[in-house]
């Protein structure tokens, strides 16, 4: 391990996107828009590259769902997305978000676009003014494919063995209707002809885009095809009793091909969980009320339109009886009199109602209507029914138990039998609350029982709800500590477990109009006031200081109930510091350390305390340094100087270093990924660091291509402070190449998306453009530019200037680098030229010309190497220049770095057998700063 020198450094983050699954195609930039074309099914992997420090917070999101719809999920929060068989819904745009605290959050965003071909569908289909009951005699015909994809599909018919195609047959016509945009494809068969009837192929392709094979429909068209019809085998409406099996028949009456039959219920209900589907017989075991309701038969063969039947179970019951009194309209008072009229009156809910049947007895005796005794009911189309027992001039001979009671005719059912009580003791309710109780105190988390008196004969049912004042004159209803408007009681009592301060307020108790009287409801009010303790804030903080340093610790009060007589108490540890009382006007207490010493760190508690409880403000107080932030954007960080071994630049600066003592070390460690043993160390610091101050420690013998885990860890005169890991990752995709003349720094065949670390010039008129012969289009210019790599690949990449419009001739593209071979190809005869310059960064910037070649060079590749003597920082310019014409393509491909100066080359065959485009950085000593860009410049 050797130590390095520093600098200082903080950088607001930058981001671009990646593409490093099973994509079929990453097109670049067109419009600010980037697009990655997927299979369905396959892996999407994005990459968010970001640079910045300290380093970024990373987040993808997506539009319209999708991976934003997966909150929390930390695979979002990561610098790879991964969606493991991607559907076609989860296609999208995709943003990538880093931020770091330090200038805007940087943002890039890419579409991802989700190739799927979905299995054809052949649906046939006669003109609707020539349907007579001969389906196809002598009748226009349409066959209609559809499949639905991505791409947009292309559509292919057959019959038999021979394709058809428009004008190929008189009697054939085919045609996409104009509003399904591609969508379908339609061959109109006019005025059948024998030879029409025969074997029909839809062949649906989206021309093997990302390898999606093709896929076909076959139809059999025959004098026999016909529409489906279909017929039920049960009565409609079918009743049931409850716990009976019912079983639907539907059968198909006609059609060919034969149709399929399936059940639905409308709306897209689901079928009961317990029936049973047997072609088109559809059993339903153990039948509830639930089951009750529409049922449909469905039977389709892709001919005509679906033939469909429904039928309605009614499952028999009687359910929520109910009864009310109501006394004589005509008197403003609310008792049952001699003398007077009174009406009972029974409601009851029945499936189906038309069976509903009502009866009422006398003190048990069958009870018929008569002039002083009238009984209605209301028509059986009205549901719930109701019946009405008039008592006309009440005697004391009426006073009696009245029975209503109800029935269904087909007596599948149970009945409900309601009993009502008419004597001298039947008085309208009376409500009130007990003495002492309507007005209530509790403390959050008891059990609360909130009562209302009522009296009466019949006793009602007792209904609360919540009065929330809004204001003068102004009643909002608020919900029940259940979440509903309003419950119910019989006995006059609200329980409220766990009582919380969001349920006090004023309650209302009030009598039903069922169950009881028909009069204006009885109510009354109970207040509920909820205390609770005090909510403090800050509720804990970590607060990080110097020895000698004065600070302060500040409690505030939020809210509280009661919030009078309030007190504080603060204590470090379990010793008592100070106590005192909240005045009205104040809602903070503050202690103050004037010079802390070692006895002052530790926890510091401040209690602030009323009728209810308390509430607590945590303060730990500590010397422990903040944790170091690893630098991730370190130029030539890796480096290698033996076969299999390899060197780190470690790089980080030190969050927040003036909050606690100077920093007197760090403590390494470091640990092979995926074993247990650590190696530590220490390294010394000399002197304060400043905040941003970027510190650096070489590693070296790391074993290639091992990977590493790295721990930090400050140490001040307090102890160690809080660690920050990262892992170091060998990046070499091959072995190191080793030439003749020395060890090879840096290479890039521009295979990756990344462009190793070379990035676009923002000085120039246009940008290098990267490329493969596979995927150049050379329609326009075929005399110009490489065929392939420089190693013959079709499939390989390179970098290239296209001299088309808009390219001007004097226009100019650089690609800077570090220090140098390349090969270059200048084949067209209006090529430019080529030049290379050496950047160097002193007190001013300077471009120093080292190589330069113009003119057409041939149909081959070619290598240059070119010397360079740096004498500080600098960077490598490639400049490319536009030529009189549009055949005037530059490429240059496999740069290369290497370590002492240019000799001949070895064969061709030695540099090879390491592989293409590996990008490695191995010096032993690069200078501090190590940058590649891009550049175009006139």
């Amino acid at each position: 391990f050797q130590d390095s020198t520093c600098v200082v450094s903080t950088a607001p983050p930058t981001v671009r996107i990646v593409h490093s699954g099973q994509a079929c195609n990453v097109e670049e930039e067109r419009y600010s828009e980037r697009v990655s074309t997927i299979r369905e099914g396959d892996t999407l992997e994005l990459q968010c590259l970001v640079t910045g420090h300290p380093h970024p917070q990373i987040r993808w999101t997506k539009t319209a769902g999708g991976a934003s719809d997966r909150q929390g999920d930390s695979s979002l929060r990561n610098e790879t997305l991964r969606i493991e068989s991607i559907s076609r819904h989860q296609g999208g745009r995709y943003y990538c978000k880093a931020e770091n605290g330090l200038g805007s959050p940087a943002i890039r965003s890419i579409r991802v676009d989700v190739y799927y071909l979905d299995d054809p569908v052949i649906t046939v289909h006669q003109s609707v003014g020539e349907a007579k009951e001969q389906f196809y005699f002598e009748r226009t015909v349409f066959l209609r494919c559809v499949a639905n994809s991505n791409p947009p599909v292309h559509y292919t018919w057959r019959r038999g063995k021979e394709v058809l195609s428009q004008g190929s047959d008189s009697g054939v016509e085919i045609y996409e209707p104009f509003f399904t945009q591609g969508e379908t494809k339609i061959l109109k068969l006019k005025n059948l002809r024998p030879q029409d009837y025969a074997d029909y192929t839809c062949i649906s392709s989206v021309r093997n885009v990302c390898s999606i094979e093709d896929k076909t429909a076959h139809f059999s068209l025959s004098n026999r095809t016909a529409p489906p019809s279909i017929k039920l085998l049960l009565d409609d409406p079918l009743v049931v009793n409850p716990g009976e099996t019912v079983t639907l028949v539907c059968v198909a009456s006609g059609g060919d091909p034969p149709p399929t039959l399936t059940w639905v219920r409308p709306g897209g209900e689901e079928l009961p969980k317990r029936c049973v589907v047997n072609r088109g017989t559809l059993t339903v075991p153990m039948v509830t009320v639930d089951d009750g309701g529409a049922y449909s038969c469905v039977a389709s063969n892709n001919v005509g339109n679906p033939a469909k039947k429904s039928t309605t179970i009614l499952v028999r019951g009687l359910r929520k009886g109910r009864f009310w009194i109501t006394p004589d309209p005509y008197h403003n008072d609310d008792n049952i009199q001699i003398g007077r009229e009174v009406k009972i009156s029974c409601q009851v809910e029945a499936t189906p109602p038309e069976e509903l049947q009502f009866g009422w007895l006398k003190n048990g005796r069958p009870l018929r209507s008569s002039e002083r005794m009238v009984i209605t009911h209301t028509d059986t189309d009205v549901s719930p029914g109701t019946t009405n027992l008039d008592i006309i001039d009440l005697k004391f001979t009426d006073f009696g138990t009245y029975t209503c009671v109800a029935s269904l005719r087909n007596r599948g059912t149970p009945e409900i039998s309601i009993d009502v009580n008419i004597s001298s003791t039947t008085v309208p309710p009376e409500l009130t609350v007990p003495r002492g109780r309507s007005h209530l105190i509790a403390q959050e988390g008891d059990t609360v029982d909130l009562q209302c008196l009522v009296s009466g004969k019949p006793k009602p049912i007792i209904l609360w709800s919540r009065v929330e004042d809004s204001g003068p004159a102004v009643a909002a209803t608020a919900l029940m500590p259940d979440g509903s408007a309003q419950m119910e009681s019989y006995d006059g009592v609200l329980r409220i477990n766990n009582v919380t301060r969001e349920m006090g307020g004023t309650y209302r108790c009030q009598t039903s109009q069922y169950n009881g009287f028909n009069v204006k409801p009885r109510e009354a009010l109970i207040q509920l006031v909820v205390q609770f303790p005090p909510v403090v804030e800050p509720e804990f903080t970590e607060i990080r200081q110097a020895l000698g340093r004065a600070f302060s610790l500040t409690c505030r009060l939020l809210r509280a109930h009661p919030a009078r007589l309030l007190r504080y108490e603060w204590k470090l540890g379990s010793r008592l510091l100070t106590v005192g009382q909240f005045s009205e006007q104040k809602d903070d207490t503050t202690y103050h350390i004037r010079a802390l010493n070692r006895e002052g760190y530790g926890e510091y508690t401040c209690d602030i305390t009323n009728e209810a409880g308390a509430g607590r403000c945590t303060f730990l107080v500590t010397g422990k340094a903040y944790a170091p932030e690893f630098y991730y954007d370190t130029y030539g960080a890796l480096w290698q100087n033996r076969p299999r071994v390899y060197g780190f630049k470690l790089q980080w600066t030190q969050m927040e270093p003036g909050a606690v003592d100077r920093i007197l070390a760090y403590r390494l460690g470091i640990r092979q990924v995926g074993q247990s043993r650590w190696w530590e160390q220490e390294i010394p610091m000399e002197g304060n660091i400043q905040k941003g101050e970027l510190l650096t420690y070489n590693l070296t013998e790391l074993i290639r291509p091992e990977s590493y885990l790295v721990r930090l860890t400050p140490i001040t005169r307090y102890g160690e402070g809080d660690a920050t890991e990262r892992i170091i990752t060998y990046s070499g995709t091959s072995p190191p190449p080793v030439t003749s003349w020395g060890l090879i720094m840096f290479r890039c065949g521009f295979e990756d998306e990344a462009l190793c670390l070379f990035s676009q010039d923002k000085t120039d008129e246009f940008d290098w453009t990267r490329h493969s012969a596979a995927t150049r289009d050379t329609k326009y210019t075929p005399n110009t530019g490489p065929s392939s790599d420089h190693t013959g690949s079709k499939q390989g990449f390179y970098m290239y200037i296209e001299t088309s419009r808009p390219r001007l001739e004097g226009d100019k593209a650089r690609l800077p680098t570090y220090c140098f071979a390349f090969f270059y190809h200048m084949y067209g005869k209006h090529i430019g030229a080529l030049n290379v310059f050496l950047r160097q960064k002193g007190q001013t910037v300077t471009d120093t010309s080292v190589w330069s070649l113009s003119g057409n060079q041939g149909n081959s590749w070619s290598q240059a190497m070119v010397n360079i003597h740096p004498t500080t920082a600098f960077q490598m310019v490639m400049e490319g220049v536009r030529g009189s014409g549009i055949e005037g393509d530059i490429a240059i491909d496999n740069v290369t770095i290497e370590e002492g100066e240019c000799k001949e080359p070895p064969p061709k065959n030695c540099i090879e057998v390491y592989g293409k485009m590996s990008l490695l950085l191995l010096s032993k000593s690069f200078p501090d700063e190590f940058m590649v860009s891009v550049r175009n410049t006139t």
